[in-house]
């Protein structure tokens, strides 16, 4: 019996050795941030490695022979030149970083277009935050004007989003007092009264401006009005977004605009990969695993996976959605 116990484990292992494996990097973000977090998640959902038990018998119901990772790296920008290198297959990236890059325009524009970068999903919607102190009489993106303003640091997507939004509003970067820092150090400039306030792109809750809000320090601007129709006209990226009443203490519901966080994929990964992985990645049991294993996971639905994209969808991601009538239920 111990012979043929090894015989039969032996060839176990000699049948799984014999399928495929794909191995498929996922860029996120810094391990304190939210990208990554999701991306191990989704990293383990979408994961079926050979020999796995099939999902009908309460295995994995990922794509099969794939082996998915999380890899954390400096977000957005970061993600999108790894897909280009190569060095990763797939990243996390917000959506104006995405169309910039897909583009060649704004950050991207000296380096040129990322034109192989393909789109699996619209994850969820980061949202623009104009934070200020609570004492600083700032009503309104109009009265930013001679204030002492964070508009992130050179080279974010915050920036360049922070100064679309100043110029919708009739308002340039020399109509403000331009401190540029990180959200981290402008919380801690804005504690101390350094600076009157600063914008910050964030998934919700976002922790600096959480621990700003618990200390009863600031008020969220918002962003609203026939500027901001404009704003969504000129860029598609950007979406309307009501930031609801409890998400920040003391802060009540406040209109403003995001950015939605995408999953991005190289163009040369092969389609059935794709369909494979973006089949997993809505099944049922991804579901539960989102859920419950981060707050960002029950605003990852189906029904907003083809809104708001910056590029265009991959092949596999594509045939995907036509067959279960997501395109059709998107207006697309």
């Amino acid at each position: 019996m111990p012979l043929l116990s090894a015989l039969l484990l032996l060839a176990g292992f000699a049948a799984a050795a014999a399928q495929d494996i794909t191995f498929f990097r996922i860029g996120t973000g810094s391990t304190a941030g939210t990208y990554f977090p999701v991306g191990g998640i989704i990293a383990s959902a979408i994961s079926s490695p050979p020999g796995s038990r099939d999902c009908d018998r309460g295995g994995s119901c990922g794509a099969p022979g794939l082996v998915a990772v999380a890899q954390s790296t400096r977000g957005s920008v970061d993600n999108v030149r790894q897909i280009r290198d190569g060095t990763v297959e797939s990243g996390f990236s917000q959506s104006d970083v995405a169309y910039w890059a897909f583009n060649g325009e704004e950050l991207f524009q000296e380096e040129g277009a990322v034109s192989g970068l393909r789109a699996i999903a619209n994850l969820y919607p980061e949202t623009i935050h104009l934070v200020v102190r609570f004492d600083s009489a700032i009503k309104s993106v109009g009265d930013l004007r001679g204030k002492r303003i964070s508009l992130d640091r050179k080279g974010s997507g915050t920036r360049v989003n922070a100064l679309l939004i100043l110029k919708a509003f009739g308002l340039s970067e020399s109509d403000v007092e331009d401190v540029p820092l990180g959200s981290g150090a402008a919380a801690d400039a804005l504690r101390e009264a350094e600076i009157d306030g600063f914008f910050f792109t964030a998934g919700t809750p976002a922790a600096a401006v959480q621990e700003l809000a618990e200390e009863a320090l600031i008020e969220l601007v918002p962003i609203e009005g026939p500027a901001v129709e404009a704003l969504l006209k000129d860029s598609p990226f950007f979406a309307d977004h009501m930031l609801p009443t409890g998400v920040y203490p003391g802060i009540g519901e406040t209109h403003t605009v995001s950015v939605g966080a995408q999953w991005l994929v190289a163009e040369g990964v092969p389609e059935e990969t794709v369909y494979q992985i973006t089949r997993a990645l809505w099944h049922p049991s991804t579901r539960q695993l989102l859920e419950k294993g981060h707050p960002k996971g029950s605003q990852i639905v189906i029904e907003k996976a083809t809104e708001g994209l910056g590029v265009p969808l991959h092949p596999g991601a594509e045939r995907y959605y036509r067959e279960v009538g997501a395109l059709d239920e998107a207006g697309q």
